[in-house]
């Protein structure tokens, strides 16, 4: 059985980021700071209306894998692409970036590769409006369980939720995970993703042995304005809680400890991929076996890197970061 430190299963997106202000927004009648999803013609539709769009593999659970990749882990994602243009840019993308990407690229698949036009304005909020494509057919057959079965991390994306054939392919590599020794988590996603699944998500907390989500989505998840309340019942039901706070400090829960994180300010150029980074940085530390501190520490200094530049990936040596630090 191949072994990796890290696996990760969620949507193949492309990412297409590109510059705008907020009348463009206005304008193209798209919500600012969340993610929507979009129907082909209205992808086709923003698509032509960006401007010089930088096009990069995206995804929120693969660019936490690639980050970890780059971390230096052994990791590999589970994640479906069209054999076009895009599906192969993608795979070649991930491979560069140092991770298995597991499924060839479907030659027969009736859609295409999943693309996010995500729309930076200058105070480096991000809207991102995603036609998920080919990553709706996801399923369990994608799953290879010699992949999921060697993880010694299994990360999950809540996204996945949105359709039935891909939380059966969530549900098959979390149990493939767990049977072989490894431990299973997930990221909530976003707020109206666990609006839309908040019984499958609470059914399914307490089978994971850790859970990573924003302030809005643990609200969203236990139906409460009380985040204090929110977290506390989560920590009843699962093993590791995280929970960021858009700048503020991040909360961790697990061991019967509760910590917290200080998120030192930084000027965002692009907020693309914070969370993903984080989760990066937050898991390379469970991975190394290091404290909750020091884990929620380095998924924050993941997490700055990433949004100081364009893109949701890291370009500088986030290890060196880490390094500099003295957590490594």
């Amino acid at each position: 059985m191949t072994r990796y430190q890290a696996v990760g299963i969620g949507n193949a997106v492309v990412d297409m980021i590109g510059t705008c202000d907020d009348s463009f927004l206005a304008r193209m009648g798209i919500e600012k700071g969340v993610m929507q999803l979009i129907g082909a013609e209205r992808a086709e539709y923003l698509g032509e209306n960006m401007q010089s769009p930088r096009q990069i593999a995206g995804g929120s659970v693969a660019n936490t894998i690639a980050g970890l990749g780059a971390l230096g882990l052994s990791t590999a994602f589970i994640g479906r692409v069209r054999d076009d243009a895009m599906g192969r840019s993608y795979a070649a993308d991930m491979a560069r970036a140092g991770t298995d990407f597991v499924n060839a690229p479907a030659p027969d698949g009736e859609l295409p590769t999943s693309r996010s036009m995500i729309f930076v304005t200058p105070d480096g909020e991000r809207s991102m409006n995603t036609y998920l494509g080919i990553s709706t057919e996801l399923g369990p057959e994608d799953v290879d369980d010699a992949v999921a079965g060697g993880a010694g991390l299994l990360f999950l994306e809540g996204y996945l939720f949105d359709k039935d054939k891909g939380k059966a392919a969530f549900m098959t590599a979390a149990r493939a995970a767990r049977a072989g020794g490894g431990q299973a988590g997930i990221t909530l996603s976003d707020p109206f993703c666990v609006d839309r699944h908040r019984a499958d998500f609470r059914a399914l907390v307490p089978e994971l042995d850790f859970v990573i989500g924003n302030e809005h989505e643990w609200k969203s998840l236990y139906q409460t304005e009380d985040l204090g309340a929110a977290l506390e019942q989560a920590a009843e039901d699962s093993g590791t809680i995280v929970c960021t706070r858009s700048g503020r400090d991040v909360v961790l829960v697990g061991d019967g400890e509760t910590v917290t994180v200080p998120v030192r300010a930084v000027k965002p150029v692009d907020a693309t991929g914070a969370g993903d980074q984080f989760a990066a940085g937050f898991l390379y530390g469970m991975a190394t076996g290091k404290p909750l501190t020091v884990s929620g520490r380095m998924g924050c200094i993941a997490a700055a890197e990433v949004i100081g530049h364009y893109g949701a990936r890291p370009e500088a040596s986030v290890r060196d970061m880490f390094a500099a630090e003295g957590l490594i």
